[in-house]
């Protein structure tokens, strides 16, 4: 199989979206069940389409002259539902190679299972990273028994974007749905990040409640980074909204966490925070096209 590789053309993109989600296949199988589906869409109260594919985030990025970063949630072991394939997804943002860059998704419970996928990934299919959800998959980042899949990340050169923080999934629901925060804690990064320190580590979302920890683990931390997105920018909390404009500039990426929210209203409400203009190229995509060896000055 040949590994596809990027073309995105740096010079004419407005932005680049590190979060944005697979959530169908096309043919009739969806990244979570109905339940999960509906609180989702009752948290965030969006109305727009929820359950997008490859080729429809394609499509809906080109028009924005935006480039986005797509993946599923592989948690088939942790919600008891069938995850979408990582390398179908892959296949289907070959084609989109334009505004795509794929992600895969592996269940760190398969242990040995999931570093022979993870390899596949990369070398076969040509991801540049993956997506983990610690609290739909059930498991805990510093658990010694996911070190071996960590280890692995970190010799292909991957990126490991990890939800940090709450989750609108399940939200409402009794229990969460059994979905427990505190695998989300990013806290938990920071062992990873120390024991594996060529692994370079996205901490996905402002970690609410744990924005303050956050930001120590991404200043101290060469490795590690933080997405912005899953909040909308007004509701950024202001200590890590002064951080990107300090230290935190060049570790800082735009991400939205389409579909739950757009691109649209992120850009609008990220143009009224006091983010200086030399910083606002860093955080849009500069930083994200160096981050995945695409280009970038930064």
């Amino acid at each position: 199989m040949t590994v596809h590789t990027p073309r995105l053309d740096p010079d004419a993109l407005v932005a680049v979206d590190f979060h944005t989600h697979v959530e169908a296949d096309g043919h009739g199988h969806f990244s979570l069940d109905q339940e999960l589906l509906d609180a989702s869409a009752a948290y965030f109260r969006g109305d727009h389409n929820r359950t997008p594919t490859v080729g429809d985030l394609a499509a809906y990025y080109r028009e924005r002259d935006m480039a986005a970063v797509v993946f599923t949630v592989d948690a088939g072991r942790g919600l008891g539902h069938p995850p979408l394939s990582s390398e179908h997804i892959a296949e289907q943002a070959a084609e989109h190679a334009d505004v795509l860059v794929p992600f895969g998704s592996v269940d760190p419970q398969r242990g040995a299972d999931a570093c022979r996928q993870a390899r596949r990934l990369v070398e076969e299919y040509g991801v540049r990273g993956f997506k983990f959800h610690p609290g739909l998959q059930a498991f805990s980042p510093a658990d010694p028994a996911y070190a071996p899949l960590w280890a692995t990340l970190e010799e292909l050169g991957t990126i490991a974007l990890f939800h940090t923080g709450q989750t609108g999934i399940g939200a409402g629901l009794p229990g969460g749905r059994g979905i427990k925060l505190r695998y989300s804690d990013p806290l938990l990064l920071d062992d990873i990040a120390a024991d594996h320190p060529a692994l370079r580590i996205v901490m996905a979302h402002p970690a609410v409640p744990w924005v303050d920890t956050q930001i120590s683990i991404a200043t101290h931390k060469a490795n590690v980074f933080i997405d912005l997105s899953g909040w909308s920018p007004k509701y950024f909390p202001p200590q890590l909204v002064r951080q990107l404009n300090g230290p935190l500039r060049h570790k800082v990426l735009f991400g939205s966490d389409f579909p739950v929210i757009t691109p649209d209203r992120w850009f609008a409400d990220f143009a009224k925070l006091d983010v200086k203009e030399e910083v606002k190229p860093l955080i849009l995509k500069e930083n994200a096209l160096r981050l995945l060896g695409l280009g970038g000055t930064a």
